[in-house]
């Protein structure tokens, strides 16, 4: 029978605080707040001034005070980098949270099942929201962000695996290659559409030179976080498959591949996250349409970028509504194909369990 050993009393000394340490803390954290309300209370400054040029640099100040107090002139750095990360959390998680209920607020009056599934015929900038609708665009999102991810996702791949399993006398052109398509301006992918293959002659303006334009934004994406995800899987497991004598290629497909199924998942979802909400480049390549368009290789396609671009531009209210309708829309739709895609990963990583 085993006994279970006490606790000796002088165990974790520093997680001991005493009582004198907690209200300076205390009064550290609640002076600042204090004097920024008084401030705001005889100042006309807004809330973001009052948080950047007032509220934080005392609680900086505040709380190096308390600090050299409390531990000394070493915890004066220590207490200062806290301080600053957490208002960064806190402002970031603000500020984001304020985005999405504005977008649910807003969006939510114009929410109903037929602007999910209705166009826009018929539809001027003064219609009711009882009336059209967005399902036009968001067949035509989900058409072209699918032949883009279907043209860059080879590529990308083919490339990340260039760059991590060969030792061609190539790698550094095209690791510099991808890195400086990385920083493209989305209007200049656009553009290089527009004048090569629109411009030319080549071709009309159709949802395929719109998944063309979205294809180059997202290839480079694709490519450098598919590099970084097979760098990390151990090298051990490759030299393993490889002395057991099976050829590089199933090594990759048979060792390496499954190994960085879930990275290169999320690289694929960043690629989607950086074209998703792209509307430059669809201004040059499609025009927009008020009817549902099924074949991309011809005719105007609407997307819900370039739709939210048409609406919010104009002043009438419902106009207004519909736009962040859109938005909403847009928003809940990444959220699906992100969610969906990850319960699919994991679904398949269980059933080979």
């Amino acid at each position: 029978m085993t006994t279970q050993l006490e606790r000796p009393a002088n165990a974790m000394p520093w997680a001991r605080v005493s009582n004198s340490t907690r209200l300076i803390v205390i009064l550290a954290s609640v002076l600042p707040a204090a004097a920024t309300y008084l401030f705001s209370l005889q100042s006309d400054w807004g809330g973001a001034a009052l948080l950047v040029a007032v509220f934080l640099p005392l609680q900086l100040l505040s709380a190096a005070i308390a600090a050299a107090i409390t531990r000394g002139a070493r915890g004066i750095a220590d207490s200062i980098l806290t301080v600053t990360v957490y208002f960064s959390i806190i402002l970031v998680m603000t500020l984001l949270g304020s985005v999405v209920v504005s977008l649910f607020k807003n969006g939510a009056q114009a929410m109903s099942w037929h602007f999910l599934v209705w166009d826009s015929r018929y539809v001027t900038t003064s219609t009711s929201l009882d009336y059209g609708g967005v399902g036009h665009a968001v067949v035509g999102t989900l058409i072209v962000v699918l032949l883009a991810t279907l043209m860059a996702i080879p590529f990308a791949l083919a490339t990340a695996i260039y760059l991590t399993e060969t030792r061609g006398r190539l790698r550094g052109p095209v690791r510099f290659i991808v890195q400086s398509m990385s920083g493209l301006p989305s209007i200049v992918s656009g553009l290089f559409i527009y004048a090569m293959l629109i411009l030319s002659g080549i071709s009309n303006r159709s949802g395929f030179m719109a998944a063309l334009a979205l294809a180059l934004l997202m290839l480079p994406t694709v490519a450098r976080m598919s590099e970084e995800v097979l760098k990390l899987v151990p090298s051990e497991l490759r030299n393993a498959a490889v002395a057991l004598g099976a050829p590089r290629r199933a090594a990759f497909f048979q060792v390496t591949f499954p190994a960085a199924r879930t990275g290169l998942v999320t690289a694929l979802l960043l690629g989607l996250a950086r074209i998703m909400g792209e509307t430059a480049p669809l201004l040059m390549t499609t025009f927009r349409t008020d009817v549902t368009n099924l074949n991309p290789f011809s005719g105007d396609m609407t997307l819900l970028p370039t739709y939210i671009n048409a609406f919010v531009l104009d002043p009438h209210d419902t106009s207004q509504h519909r736009a962040w309708g859109a938005a909403l829309v847009l928003f809940l739709l990444v959220g699906i194909i992100f969610i969906s895609t990850r319960v699919l990963t994991g679904s398949i990583k269980l059933r080979r369990k």
